[in-house]
């Protein structure tokens, strides 16, 4: 399958918490939408280097205890086996795209919140 679309504003007009936008063999598109004071809680991809992008809004990413502060158009990787989270430190929706490899979610997932995405994950 080939996607084809303008990232940006896929980004910026995404409410969802988490909309899986491609999925291919060896990576996954997400795009993201994290409301003031929300998070990706701390986890840890064994086998998925992790790529994001700030389309709108301020975050903080702690990798392995270390701090970075992102804010629009800025990008951060996260390598595969390191502990990492990810918060929206801003005032308004957090808008950013992150990419998987290899893929991490079911191809197709939509999360509309983050309470939705968390019982996803307790619960599969």
């Amino acid at each position: 399958m080939i996607y084809h679309k303008d990232i940006e504003a896929e980004t910026l007009e995404n409410t969802n918490y988490r909309k899986v936008v491609y999925t291919g063999k060896n990576m996954q598109l997400v795009v993201m939408s994290l409301l003031p004071g929300e998070e990706i809680p701390e986890e840890v991809h064994d086998t998925i280097d992790q790529f994001f992008r700030v389309e709108q809004g301020k975050m903080a990413v702690i990798i392995d205890g270390k701090r970075f502060e992102l804010s629009d158009d800025d990008v951060i990787i996260v390598p595969s086996g390191a502990r990492h989270q990810v918060m929206n430190t801003g005032d308004e929706p957090l808008k950013l795209y992150t990419i998987y490899a290899p893929p991490e979610h079911e191809d197709g997932t939509v999360h509309k919140t983050k309470a939705e995405a968390d019982a996803a994950e307790h619960h599969p």
